[in-house]
C-alpha cells in the first residue's frame, strides 16, 4: 500500500504581515513551519504504515525551491520518499490550480490513499483536499482524527463534528483531511535527520506532467479567485474581571451584564 501525504510550508502565523498594496502575505524574512495540520497528516500516514505490512509513506509538497525544508522535516520523521512540485508555472495558483497541480503530480506518482492537512493556516480555506479527490475521481472523507486499517484495503475512519463522530468505512483508493487534533507527531529523531540527509528528493515540474496537465488550469491563468482584501484577525478586547465575589454575588453581576448587552 502507498500513501502519499501533501505538506505546505506556510509563515509562522504569530508573525504574519500583510502587503498594504497587494493585499497578499509578505513572506519575505518571515519565519516558515511545516503546517500543523499536515504534520497530523503525516502522523496518521505513519500509524498505518507501523500497522500494515509493505506500507510506505510518502510526501509531497507544491512551492519554491525552499519548500524542500518541510520535506526534510518529513523524511526526519520516518517519511520514506519525497516529491517537490515547483516551477514558475506554477507560481500564483489559488486553491483550484494548485489542486489541479498537485492531483497531476500524483496520477504521476501512483498511490493508494492520499492524506492531507484539513487547512493550511496562512489560507484556511480547507479545499485544496476535497478539489484533489474531485479531480481524481475518488471518495475522500474530510475532517478525519483516527483511522484503523481492517482488512483488505479497508478502513475504519472517524470523522470529527462538533458535537458528534461520524464513524464511516471506506475502501482504497481514497483521501483523507486530518485534523490538527488528530494525533500528536512523533518528533525527527537523530538517526531520522541522518537518514533524511542521505534520501534524494524527486524534483517534479510542468514539464514532467504536460500530458496529463493543462498549462491554462495552473497558476494565475488558472486561478478563478480574485483578493480583494487581506487584513490579520483582530485581537479580542480584553475582558472583565470579577474578583473577590462570592457565588451568589458572581452570578448577580454576570446576569446584569447579559441583560445590559440585550442576550437575555
Amino acid at each position: 500500500m502507498k500513501i502519499i501525504v501533501c505538506i505546505k510550508q506556510v509563515p509562522d502565523t504569530s508573525e504574519v504581515e500583510i502587503d498594504p498594496v497587494t493585499n497578499t502575505l509578505v513572506r519575505v524574512g518571515i519565519p516558515v513551519i511545516m503546517n500543523p495540520d499536515d504534520k497530523a497528516g503525516i502522523e496518521l500516514a505513519l500509524t498505518i504504515r507501523d500497522a500494515v505490512e509493505g506500507c510506505t509513506v510518502s510526501v509531497i509538497t507544491m512551492g519554491p525551491p525552499h519548500a524542500d525544508m518541510v520535506l526534510l522535516e518529513a523524511l526526519a520523521m520516518g517519511c520514506d520518499e519525497a516529491y517537490h512540485l515547483s516551477g514558475r508555472e506554477f507560481g500564483g495558483s489559488d486553491t483550484l490550480a494548485t489542486s489541479s497541480a498537485l492531483a497531476a503530480a500524483l496520477k504521476k506518482i501512483g498511490y493508494d490513499v492520499i492524506v492531507t492537512g484539513r487547512q493550511a493556516i496562512d489560507g484556511d480555506t480547507a479545499q485544496v483536499g476535497p478539489q484533489i479527490a474531485e479531480h481524481l475521481e475518488i471518495p475522500q472523507v474530510s475532517y478525519v482524527e483516527k483511522i484503523e486499517y481492517e482488512y483488505e484495503n479497508t478502513f475504519l475512519v472517524n470523522r470529527r463534528y462538533e458535537d458528534r463522530i461520524h464513524k464511516l468505512r471506506i475502501n482504497t483508493p481514497c483521501l483523507f483531511t486530518a485534523i490538527a487534533q488528530a494525533s500528536e507527531p512523533r518528533f525527527m529523531t537523530v538517526s531520522g535527520v541522518i537518514n533524511a540527509s542521505k534520501k534524494t528528493i524527486t524534483k517534479m515540474g510542468f514539464s514532467d506532467l504536460a500530458d496529463v496537465l493543462d498549462i491554462a488550469t495552473v497558476g494565475l491563468k488558472g486561478s478563478p479567485t480574485n483578493v480583494v482584501r487581506s487584513f490579520t484577525k483582530e485581537p479580542k478586547g480584553q475582558g472583565l474581571l470579577l474578583d473577590g465575589l462570592t457565588a451568589d454575588q458572581a452570578v448577580s453581576a454576570i446576569m446584569s451584564r447579559l441583560h445590559e448587552s440585550h442576550i437575555i
